[in-house]
């Protein structure tokens, strides 16, 4: 319950590509997912614009914003959209923005995980603050729109120092906000013999590093995520399965959270500017070590944790060391798993992020913005 601040009216925009809902698409959802649970939890009234098919959906249909879907299997991708689909984004984006004008007097603030650039816009064309959580590196829609709220209320959040960084090179100032994990949910493992990798199969998690990591060392892996790019999988990681390399899936949250548990080490292996990397808190909750790429805010979420290890991106054969590094050194001291899980809790739960989520929230729904006038509508 709330105590010290007030009730918010909250309007969370969902990133478009995937509803929200488990087995989770990838960290982001991960993320606004949990959001929504738990500033519902705490009193808010909060409403939902997301992918239909998600949970905490209302009964607006201009807030159901249309799911890819791909003819083939094969052409499936997190990176590109299939023809039409676009156009059907932005028109349902309109739609939101007209339901939004009309129903001013319902929200207080905006918080945005959109990564389409009109959500950005709102603040001006429906005169509501907004909190625009960047979750990614710089994408040119988002600059774009960006760029045309320089002088309404609309406030800007990164999820790590290098994302932050990395915006602000584009002219986007941020200030850092990382992202949490509900610690309740990720409990601690036992540990086990296995080492493991959890995420998106796509180009730039490398799970294919991971799996040659493990075999470099001698070590059985287990593999979990949704492929997100099939192409990918088909060429690169599945020619390298067999009985000590095993891909299980798309998990729901408490079996990835056991399998995570239940594993020696887990690898992180991005090959782009990564701009968190859940699964490395996930990972470290259950009191795992953690062997990662150094790249993007992959160091930031490390930091304090008592059993991790970096190496440069690509490093397949120090990667392979460390994790084996990692997975000894917890074997020799299992306190090892107490201490990591704690530190973890102290530094990711959700928890220790209520007041601050609130508190930016409350402070950008008090900023006076411009209204532009909306046409109009009748529903």
């Amino acid at each position: 319950m709330i105590r010290g601040s007030r009730r918010l009216r909250v309007l969370v925009v969902a990133p478009s590509r995937y509803p929200l809902r488990q087995p989770h698409a990838g960290g982001l959802e991960a993320v606004v997912w949990d959001r929504v649970r738990w500033l519902r939890a705490r009193g808010h009234e909060v409403t939902l614009v997301a992918a239909d098919g998600s949970d905490f959906l209302g009964d607006v249909p201009e807030f159901r914003l249309p799911v890819p879907t791909w003819d083939r299997r094969a052409d499936a991708s997190d990176t590109m959209y299939p023809p039409g689909y676009a156009d059907r984004l932005s028109s349902a984006m309109e739609a939101a923005l007209l339901r939004l004008q009309a129903d001013r007097h319902l929200f207080d603030v905006v918080d945005n995980h959109s990564l389409h650039g009109e959500p950005i816009l709102w603040s001006r064309e429906a005169g509501i603050p907004v909190v625009t959580t960047l979750h990614t590196p710089p994408l040119e829609p988002m600059l774009d729109a960006a760029a045309r709220v320089i002088d309404h209320a609309h406030r800007f959040v990164a999820v790590s120092q290098a994302t932050a960084q990395a915006w602000s090179a584009e002219g986007v100032d941020a200030f850092v906000f990382p992202n949490g994990i509900d610690t309740d949910r990720w409990t601690r493992g036992p540990g086990g013999t296995r080492w493991v990798w959890s995420g998106r199969i796509v180009p730039e998690k490398a799970p294919h590093l991971a799996i040659e990591a493990a075999r470099l060392a001698g070590a059985e892996i287990v593999v979990a995520g949704r492929i997100g790019d099939v192409d990918y999988y088909e060429h690169m990681v599945r020619p390298l399965l067999d009985e000590r390399a095993r891909y299980v899936g798309a998990l729901r949250q408490p079996d990835l959270c056991r399998l995570v548990g239940e594993s020696a080490v887990a690898l992180v292996t991005p090959m782009w500017e990564e701009p968190f990397g859940l699964v490395i808190a996930e990972a470290l909750a259950t009191g795992t070590p953690v062997a990662a790429f150094d790249i993007g805010g992959v160091s930031e979420v490390l930091a304090g944790a008592p059993a991790a290890a970096v190496v440069t991106p690509g490093d397949v054969g120090g990667l392979a060391a460390a994790a084996a590094d990692l997975a000894r050194q917890a074997q020799r001291e299992p306190l090892t798993r107490v201490w990591t899980r704690r530190a973890a809790v102290r530094a990711h739960s959700l928890a220790g992020r209520y007041r601050e989520v609130e508190r930016v929230l409350a402070h950008t729904a008090t900023q006076p913005v411009p209204v532009r006038r909306a046409p109009a509508v009748s529903w």
